[in-house]
């Protein structure tokens, strides 16, 4: 595609888009973020921005099973749980902007949808309904789907097999570094990075082809 690829040279020849869910379809990384705040403040762990960052876009038991911290030596998959149970009630997430008109104008264009995700399937189902439905998503792959999550590709390479679809003609949306580098292990022609959790930078190191602020630059395709 060249060093520079434009947008338009990424999606024009997409013949499947497989879409990240939080962050990239919706904006839940705060709800994300205060669940492991209350965690860390309620095992009296010191906590940062930057110790956050490692949960976003990752399964949060494989975190805690393969990085350092206070956890050691404890059940990976129990800590995963009481993170959930400090899940936030007062804080919902919204759609990233042009995110539901572009799962449904892609699905009106014949192009289908794949939703790989690190999050649970009652997340996901629930975060779905804000952009019409998991019936829009001809694919939904979940944590509990694949034995890696992100940064490993088996996410994506399932949801391109179940697809049909070849890698190189697929587009992945990735907003964490583990996503674009999943995306990219997976043979995608495409990855564009959204920079609604990490700067451009960080996203064009982990291999993103380039990077947009919300979803709305995916439309063009859809709209002429």
């Amino acid at each position: 595609m060249g060093a520079e690829p434009t947008l338009s040279a990424l999606t024009d020849r997409a013949a499947a888009l497989l879409l990240d869910l939080d962050g990239t379809l919706v904006d839940s990384e705060p709800v994300h973020r205060e669940s492991f705040r209350r965690f860390f403040a309620a095992r009296g762990w010191h906590h940062d921005d930057e110790l956050l960052a490692q949960f976003t876009g990752r399964r949060a038991d494989d975190v805690f099973a393969t990085t350092p911290g206070p956890w050691e030596g404890e059940d990976p998959v129990a800590l995963f749980d009481e993170v959930v149970g400090h899940m936030p009630q007062d804080v919902s997430p919204v759609p990233v902007a042009g995110a539901r008109l572009l799962v449904e104008l892609a699905g009106d264009a014949g192009v289908p949808c794949a939703l790989v995700t690190s999050a649970g399937p009652r997340w996901a189902l629930t975060a779905l309904e804000l952009l019409g439905g998991s019936e829009r998503f001809a694919v939904v792959v979940t944590r509990d789907d694949v034995a890696e999550g992100k940064p490993s590709p088996e996410g994506y390479r399932l949801a391109i097999r179940a697809l049909g679809v070849p890698a190189d003609h697929c587009l992945v949306a990735e907003d964490t570094p583990a996503g674009v580098r999943a995306g990219r292990a997976a043979g995608a022609g495409a990855v564009v990075g959204v920079s609604t959790s990490f700067p451009e930078g960080v996203l064009i190191e982990a291999g993103a082809d380039l990077v947009v602020p919300d979803l709305q630059p995916l439309l063009a395709p859809y709209q002429a």
